[in-house]
C-alpha cells in the first residue's frame, strides 16, 4: 500500500500541488468489484482546500487515472455501519450517499480516522461521523492538549513534514562541514549533541546575565501600570462630563428630525395641493361657456369647445392614492359630472334643433321643386325639357359645412356620453334617409321620364301633398321629436309613406309600358339612354362619397380601431339603431369603424340600390341591348369605387346592382339565342339573310363601339361565343328546313354575310369563327354552282361517259371511234344538237333560276355566276380534250368556243 501511495503521490497529486495524507481501497457495495482508491488531500498552497478524491486503474492496468473529487465541506455525515463490530463497509454522505466497502476494516479506521482530522483542523463545519467508535476518535486527540482548528501538532495530523528550502540549505552546510556525516551517522550524531548542549549552556548562562535588565523592565512596568490607572480616572471624568452633553445633543437632534419631518409633509401637502388645484380647477369662463355658451355662433362653439376639452382634461386626471377619500375631490368631481351631463344634454338638443334645421330646408328645397312641376296649366313639355337638363341632386356641401363646425364637440360627445352620442347618431340616420330617400326617387324619376321621352308621367307630381302644408305638417313634427333624441318619427314615416307610395306607382306606371323593340330605336336613342346612365351614376358617386367623408369627419370614425356601438346585418333597416338596446348605456363593441361607416351610409342610402334596379329594368325594357351599356358604366363605375375603399358602402351597392347588370346581359344574350331557335321562315318567300344574323351584326357592332377599352371584355367575348354558335346551328337549321329556297343557297348567302361582318369588326376572340364561316361559304358556293349548273349539254356529257367507260374497260382511247355506238358519226350528231344558240338559251334560263334563288341584299348573283361560267368552262375543256385524244385527226370541234361561252355569259349578265 506504501507503494502505490508514493505512486499516486508522484503521479497524480504532486503535478496538482496536492499532498496524499490517507488512502483506502474500496469498491461500490452491492455490485461487481471494480477496485478502486479513495485519497484523502490537501492543498500545499494557501488557503489550503481539503478533498477526497477517487482514483481508477485505467483498462490497460499501467497507470492510474484521477476519476472524481469531492470538497471535504461538502461531506455531510460519515456512517461506519457498526461502531463495535468490524466492518468493512461505510458510506459518505455528499449530494448523493455513496456506499462502499474497504479491503480491509483497518484500512476503513485509517481513512476515517484522517477524514476527523482534517475535520478538526481545517473546517467550520463539523461533519457528522456516525456510528464510528469514540476510541478510535480519542486516539487521534494528543493527551493534554485541546486540539482546534486552528492549533494541534501538525505531525500529529500529517505523516511526515517536508522541509523547506532554507532547512534544506542550512542541513547541507553543515553535513559538508562533517565530512563523515554521511559515513559515520553516529560520529555525526554525537558532534551533534555535543554542540547542542554547549548551545543549551550558552543559551543558560545568557539568560542569567540578563536578569537585571529584566527586573529594571519589571519595574518600568510598573511605573506605565500606575500611569494608566491614572490616565483612566481622568478618562472616567470625561466621560461623566461628556454624558450630559450626549443627552442634550440627543435632545437636539431629535427636535431637529421633527422639525425636518414636519417640514417635509408640508412640502409633499402643498405639492399635492397644487396638483389638485393645477389639474381638477376649472376656470370661470370655461364653466360659464359649458352652461350658457352660443352654440350658433363660431366664437360660441370655439369657446364651448375648448370649455368641454378642459372639463374632459379635468375630469379624465389621473388621481394619486388617497385623492378620491377627500370630500373636496369627491364634491369636484360631481360637479364636473353635473357639467358635462347639462352640457351633453344642452349639446345634443342644439344639434338635433340643427339636424331638424337643415331637414325642413332641404324638404322645401324639394317641395319646391315638385310644386313647380305640379303647376296647373304649366307646359309639361317644357318643364320636363328645363327639368332634364337638370338631372342632377342636390348639393348637401352647405349642410355639412355647417355641422363640420360641431365636429371636435361630437368627438368629445363620443368620449363623455356615449349613449347620446349614439343618440345623435341615430336621429341623424332618420332624418337623412328619408331625406335622400325623397331626393333620389324624384331624380331617378326623372331620369326615367327622359329614357321613355314620356311627359304624361310628370303628372304624377299633382299626386303629392300641398307645399305648405306638407311642410308645416314635417316641421311641426320634427320640432316635437327634437326635445328627446329618442322621440317618435311616425310623422316622418307616415309622411315618407306617402310620398314613397306616389313614386311606386309612378315607378310601376313606367315599368309597365310596352315592350319596345330593338328596331324601333336608332343610334341617338341609344346614346341618349347611355348619357342618362352615366349622368345618373355621376350624380350618385360624389354624392355618396361626400356624405361618407362628412359622416366620419363628423361622427369621428376616421380612425380604424375598437369602436363602440354596432348595428348587425340582421337588424332592420326602418328599425335598427346602431347598437342594440342595453340599460347600462355603456357602449357595445363592432368590429371596425369601417363596418360602422357602411352600416350608417346603408341605412341613409338604403334606397339607392332599388331605384337602380328599377331604373335598371326600365331600360331592359326599353331596349336590351341597354344591358351592354350599363354593364360598361357600371363596371367602370364599380372600378374606380374599389380602388379607393373595396368594402365601402358605394362599392357593395355599385357591385350587387352590377351583378344585376350582367344578369341581364346574359338574359339578353339567352334571349337572342331563344329567338334564333324559335324563328320561322316562309314557306312562300326567298329566305335570304336570316333575320337573327343580321341582329347578330348589328349586336356586334353596337358592342364593339360600347365595349372599347372597357374592362368588362371578358364578358363580351363569352356573348360572342355563345352567340355564334347559336347562328352557325340555327342557319343550318333553317338551311335544312328551307323548301322555297336552296339549302346551299341560304347557308351560302349567311355564312358569307357572318363572314363579311367578322371580317369587318375584327373580333380577336372570333377568329376561329370567321374561318370556319368562310370555309362554308366557300364549300356552300362550290355545291350549289356545281348543283345549279349541273349538265348544260346532258346528252354531250352523256355520250362522252360512255367514251370515259370504256376507256375504263381497257380500251384505248385511240381505238374509242372504231366502236359502232361511239363513232365519229355519232360524235358528229350529238354536237350538232347543241349549236352557240341552244347554249345560249339555256344558260339564260339557268340565270333567271339563279336569280330567283339569291337574294338582292346580299348581291352574290354575279359571284355565284361567275363561278358557274368558271365550272361551264372546266366542262368545256374537259369534252374538247377528249377529243383530241380519243378522235385525233378526225377534224371534229364544238359548235362554239370558250369565247363565245364568255360573250354569252356577259351579255346575259349585262342584259338582266
Amino acid at each position: 500500500m506504501t507503494a502505490i501511495k508514493h505512486a499516486l503521490q508522484r503521479d497524480i497529486f504532486t503535478p496538482n500541488d496536492e499532498r496524499l495524507l490517507s488512502i483506502v481501497n474500496v469498491c461500490k457495495a452491492g455490485k461487481k468489484k471494480k477496485n478502486c482508491f479513495l485519497c484523502a488531500t490537501v492543498t500545499t498552497e494557501r488557503p489550503v482546500q481539503v478533498k477526497v478524491v477517487k482514483v481508477k486503474k485505467s483498462d490497460k492496468g499501467d497507470f492510474y487515472k484521477r476519476q472524481i473529487a469531492w470538497a471535504l465541506r461538502d461531506l455531510a455525515v460519515v456512517d461506519a455501519k457498526d461502531a463495535i463490530k468490524e466492518n468493512p463497509e461505510f458510506d459518505l454522505h455528499f449530494e448523493k450517499i455513496y456506499k462502499w466497502v474497504a479491503s480491509s476494516t483497518a484500512e476503513k479506521n485509517a481513512f476515517i480516522s484522517c477524514i476527523w482530522k482534517l475535520n478538526q483542523r481545517y473546517l467550520r463545519k463539523k461533519i457528522d461521523f456516525v456510528n464510528v467508535s469514540s476510541q478510535l476518535l480519542e486516539e487521534s486527540v494528543p493527551s493534554g492538549e485541546n486540539q482546534s482548528v486552528t492549533g494541534g501538532d501538525e505531525e500529529a495530523v500529517d505523516e511526515y513534514q517536508e522541509l523547506n528550502a532554507r532547512e534544506e540549505q542550512d542541513i547541507e552546510i553543515m553535513m559538508e562541514g562533517c565530512e563523515y556525516a554521511i559515513s559515520n551517522a553516529e560520529a555525526f550524531a554525537e558532534r551533534l549533541s555535543r554542540e547542542l548542549q554547549v548551545l543549551d549552556g550558552a543559551n543558560i548562562q545568557s539568560i542569567m546575565a540578563s536578569e537585571k535588565q529584566v527586573n529594571i523592565l519589571m519595574k518600568l512596568l510598573d511605573e506605565a501600570l500606575k500611569e494608566v490607572d491614572q490616565i483612566e480616572l481622568k478618562l472616567s471624568s470625561y466621560e461623566e462630563m461628556l454624558q450630559s452633553v450626549k443627552e442634550q445633543m440627543d435632545q437636539i437632534s431629535e427636535s431637529n428630525h421633527l422639525i425636518h419631518l414636519s417640514n417635509t409633509n408640508n412640502v409633499k401637502l402643498l405639492s399635492e395641493i397644487e396638483f389638485l388645484v393645477n389639474h381638477m380647477d376649472l376656470a370661470k369662463g370655461h364653466i360659464k361657456a359649458l352652461q350658457e355658451g352660443d352654440l350658433a355662433s363660431s366664437r360660441g362653439i370655439e369657446a364651448c369647445t375648448n370649455a368641454a376639452d378642459a372639463l374632459l382634461q379635468c375630469m379624465n386626471v389621473a388621481l394619486r392614492p388617497g385623492h378620491d377619500m377627500l370630500l373636496a375631490v369627491r364634491q369636484q368631481q360631481q360637479r364636473f359630472s353635473d357639467l358635462r351631463e347639462h352640457f351633453a344634454r344642452r349639446l345634443a338638443s342644439h344639434l338635433n334643433n340643427v339636424f331638424v334645421q337643415q331637414f325642413t330646408q332641404a324638404l322645401l328645397q324639394l317641395y319646391n321643386r315638385s310644386y313647380f312641376l305640379s303647376v296647373p296649366g304649366h307646359d309639361q313639355s317644357s318643364t320636363l325639357a328645363q327639368h332634364s337638363v337638370e338631372l342632377t341632386l342636390p348639393n348637401h356641401h352647405p349642410f355639412h359645412r355647417d355641422l363640420l363646425r360641431y365636429a371636435k364637440l361630437m368627438e368629445w360627445l363620443k368620449n363623455t356620453d356615449y349613449g347620446k352620442y349614439e343618440g345623435l347618431t341615430k336621429n341623424y340616420m332618420d332624418y337623412l334617409s328619408r331625406l335622400y330617400e325623397r331626393e333620389i326617387k324624384d331624380f331617378f324619376e326623372v331620369a326615367k321620364i327622359k329614357m321613355t321621352g314620356t311627359t304624361k308621367e310628370s303628372k304624377k307630381f299633382a299626386t303629392l301633398p300641398r307645399k305648405e302644408s306638407a311642410v308645416k305638417q314635417e316641421t311641426e313634427s320634427l320640432h316635437g321629436s327634437s326635445g328627446k333624441l329618442t322621440g317618435s318619427t311616425s310623422s316622418l314615416n307616415k309622411l315618407s309613406v306617402q310620398s314613397s307610395g306616389n313614386r311606386r306607382s309612378q315607378s310601376s306606371s313606367l315599368l309597365d309600358m310596352g315592350n319596345m323593340s330593338a328596331s324601333d330605336l336608332d343610334v341617338a336613342d341609344r346614346t341618349k339612354f347611355d348619357k342618362i346612365f352615366e349622368q345618373v351614376l355621376s350624380e350618385l358617386e360624389p354624392l355618396c362619397l361626400a356624405e361618407q367623408d362628412f359622416i366620419s369627419k363628423f361622427f369621428k370614425l376616421q380612425q380604424h380601431q375598437s369602436m363602440p356601438g354596432t348595428m348587425t346585418e340582421a337588424d332592420d333597416l326602418d328599425g335598427g339603431t346602431l347598437s342594440r338596446p342595453h340599460n347600462s348605456g355603456t357602449p357595445l363593441p363592432v368590429s371596425s369603424e369601417k363596418d360602422m361607416i357602411r352600416q350608417m351610409m346603408t341605412k341613409i342610402f338604403r334606397c339607392i340600390e332599388p331605384e337602380l334596379n328599377n331604373l335598371i329594368a326600365l331600360g331592359d325594357k326599353i331596349d336590351s341591348f341597354n344591358s351592354l351599356y350599363m354593364l360598361v358604366k357600371m363596371s367602370h363605375h364599380v372600378w374606380t369605387a374599389q380602388n379607393v375603399d373595396p368594402a365601402s358602402f358605394l362599392s357593395t351597392t355599385l357591385g350587387n346592382v352590377l351583378v344585376t347588370i350582367k344578369r341581364n346581359f346574359d338574359k339578353c344574350i339567352s334571349n337572342q339565342i331563344r329567338q334564333m331557335e324559335e324563328v320561322k321562315i316562309s314557306k312562300k318567300s326567298k329566305v335570304g339573310i336570316l333575320p337573327f344574323v343580321a341582329e347578330f351584326e348589328e349586336f356586334a357592332g353596337l358592342a364593339e363601339s360600347i365595349f372599347k377599352n372597357a374592362e368588362r371584355r371578358g364578358d363580351l367575348d363569352k356573348a360572342y361565343t355563345k352567340l355564334i354558335r347559336g347562328v352557325f346551328v340555327n342557319v343550318e337549321k333553317v338551311a335544312n328546313e328551307s323548301q322555297k329556297t336552296p339549302r346551299d343557297v341560304v347557308m351560302m348567302e349567311n355564312f358569307h354575310h357572318i363572314f363579311a361582318t367578322l371580317s369587318r369588326l375584327k373580333i380577336s376572340c372570333l377568329e376561329a369563327e370567321k374561318k370556319e364561316a368562310k370555309q362554308k361559304y366557300t364549300d356552300h358556293l362550290q355545291s350549289y354552282v356545281i348543283y345549279s349548273l349541273g349538265q348544260p349539254l346532258e346528252k354531250l356529257n352523256h355520250f362522252f361517259e360512255g367514251v370515259e367507260a370504256r376507256v375504263a374497260q381497257g380500251i384505248r382511247e385511240e381505238e374509242v371511234s372504231y366502236q359502232l355506238a361511239f363513232n365519229k358519226q355519232e360524235l358528229r350528231k350529238v354536237i350538232k344538237e347543241y349549236p352557240g344558240k341552244e347554249v345560249k338559251k339555256g344558260l339564260d334560263n339557268l340565270y333567271k333560276k339563279v336569280d330567283k334563288h339569291l337574294c338582292e341584299e346580299e348581291n352574290l348573283l354575279q359571284v355565284v355566276w361567275h363561278s358557274m361560267q368558271d365550272e361551264f368552262i372546266r366542262q368545256y375543256k374537259h369534252f374538247e380534250g377528249l377529243i383530241a385524244r380519243c378522235y385525233p385527226g378526225s377534224g371534229v370541234t364544238m359548235e362554239f368556243t370558250i369565247q363565245d361561252i364568255l360573250d354569252y355569259c356577259s351579255s346575259i349578265a349585262q342584259s338582266h
